[in-house]
């Protein structure tokens, strides 16, 4: 299907980012710079392309993923070197060098394309959005931690997603008019 729909593969390739680019931003590195090269490399053939592939192997039961992409990263030097959120997230992975980094950032990528593709196989990705868009509503009402599940619940058999919707809940729940 990606190789058919270059518009897809862009999707497909953003949600592969979305994680690639937390970890990129949580370590000080330049997210810009990773996410113009992986783009580009996407389309290094002539034609945009899925930077992962995944093969089942029918007779071990196991699926192969695989991600090619550039990683230009870094773990001194800039703003590495002073910011404490970036030192202390690599002192989190455990201070790997550049190369390692790169291989636990691609692994982030992967895993992130994986769960995106399994929820659309699945579940839907529409309903995990839906949660978590739900989740925000609730909390945009006024909602409290231990009343955010409750309306969130709420919201989603009304299949109604505004925040008039979620304070209308919350007074219920509240036993106010």
């Amino acid at each position: 299907m990606l190789k058919l729909d270059i518009y897809r593969c862009a999707t497909h390739n953003k949600g592969i980012m979305n994680g690639i680019d937390a970890v990129a931003l949580a370590t000080g590195n330049d997210w810009r710079a990773i996410e113009s090269s992986a783009h580009s490399y996407a389309s290094k053939d002539g034609k945009y392309q899925a930077l992962t592939t995944w093969l089942y192997d029918g007779e071990k039961e196991v699926l192969n993923g695989e991600i090619e992409i550039p990683m230009p990263v870094a773990t001194v030097g800039g703003t590495i070197s002073v910011h404490p959120i970036g030192k202390w997230a690599l002192s989190v992975l455990k201070n790997p060098d550049a190369k390692r980094l790169a291989c636990i950032i691609a692994a982030v990528g992967l895993v992130q394309n994986f769960s995106a593709l399994k929820a659309l196989v699945t579940d839907g990705i529409q309903k995990g959005h839906m949660s978590l868009h739900a989740k925000t509503i609730a909390i945009q009402a006024g909602a409290k931690s231990d009343e955010i599940n409750p309306v969130v619940m709420e919201l989603a058999k009304l299949k109604k997603y505004s925040i008039t919707d979620a304070k209308e809940i919350l007074h219920k729940i509240r036993g106010e008019k």
